[in-house]
């Protein structure tokens, strides 16, 4: 079935590793729309929201001239579905972060596998909607299944460290750590600005990632912390979280970063985790539809009043001068929570 007659699109694309300062480095450009696979919904997107993998993949991905299209968090309605789809049909509102492997977001329309996508929150917006899902299943995927951690109160009482806990991540992670386990949530925060949003998210101790971490994490957990979950910075914190964490904690990270010696957590048995949502869909993993549930469960927390949209700021209509602005100040290192793009 199908609600859409179009064969071309406006998008968004790159077509050379270029600075964002140069006004090639994201272009407009018109493409065909796209056709949904078996699993495929064709979705006519909305919203959007920019992540750090969005100017990561612009910078290190070269696309050899051809149009490459980011973007990894959209809301929208679906407008077709592939013959073998069962979760949706035509008219459905939907949230989903895409994958890594096929065109983004920044596109009119665009294909998605059902397993991966949810029903958006029904109290939220497109645009407030599309700021949740990739920060969602991160920290979802690294809270429950990397950390380990249990939902609900049987999660034994501890200290859960998240660094940079007002970037979209970390706000994701506060929020669900503080609704959904008994542990005390410490965040790191440097600004006025971002300590209150920190805290806004769900942090009970706010510490400064520009000055030395151990000794002020001491202050508020003097027998160190259960679990770090590590946006940013791992490779230069490391010793301070070998530090900081109790025997047998665990430590989790997201970000990038080259060889470390990771023979500082031994003494204390302390596990290394890595985590990366776009893994399921990827590898095409037998349970790739765990995403769908966590989306879905995102979606009534979240309509119940227990989370809450981390979209900060709207720069407007889906082009590539907007899109040029969100990298940069993504870049900068200065966002707080998610920067969205409302409409075409």
């Amino acid at each position: 079935m199908s609600e859409t007659q179009d064969t071309s699109m406006p998008a968004v694309a790159y077509r050379k590793n270029l600075p964002i300062e140069d006004d090639a480095s994201l272009l407009d450009v018109e493409l065909p729309v796209p056709r949904p696979g078996p699993r495929d919904l064709l979705v006519r997107v909305e919203a959007v929201a920019v992540n750090p993998v969005d100017y990561k993949v612009r910078r290190n991905t070269d696309p050899g001239g051809e149009p490459k299209v980011l973007g990894w968090d959209a809301a929208g309605t679906v407008v077709a579905v592939g013959d073998e789809v069962r979760l949706f049909a035509v008219g459905d509102e939907v949230y989903y972060a895409g994958a890594i492997d096929r065109p983004g977001t920044n596109s009119r329309f665009h294909t998605v596998d059902e397993r991966i996508v949810a029903r958006k929150p029904a109290t939220l917006s497109f645009t407030e909607a599309a700021a949740l899902p990739l920060t969602s299943l991160t920290a979802w995927e690294g809270l429950f299944e990397g950390l380990g951690l249990r939902e609900g109160p049987l999660e034994r009482t501890g200290t859960l460290l998240v660094t940079a806990a007002a970037g979209g991540v970390g706000a994701m992670v506060a929020q669900l750590a503080r609704a959904l386990t008994s542990l005390t949530v410490v965040g790191t925060a440097s600004r006025p600005e971002t300590v209150e949003f920190a805290r806004r998210m769900g942090v009970t101790h706010v510490v400064d990632h520009h000055r030395p971490l151990p000794q002020q994490v001491a202050e508020v957990a003097p027998g160190g912390v259960d679990h770090i979950f590590s946006t940013a910075g791992t490779d230069r914190n490391l010793a301070a979280y070998a530090d900081m964490l109790k025997p047998f904690g665990r430590l989790l990270a997201i970000d990038d970063f080259g060889p470390v010696e990771i023979g500082v957590l031994k003494s204390k048995s302390i596990s290394f985790h890595w985590e990366l949502m776009f893994t399921r869909s990827l590898y095409q993993t037998p349970d790739i539809a765990v995403q769908h549930h966590i989306l879905t469960q995102v979606a009534r927390l979240v309509d119940a009043g227990i989370l809450r949209t981390t979209a900060t700021r709207d720069l407007g209509p889906v082009n590539a001068a907007n899109l040029r602005e969100a990298h940069r100040i993504l870049e900068s290192g200065t966002a707080i929570g998610k920067i969205t793009l409302t409409g075409f």
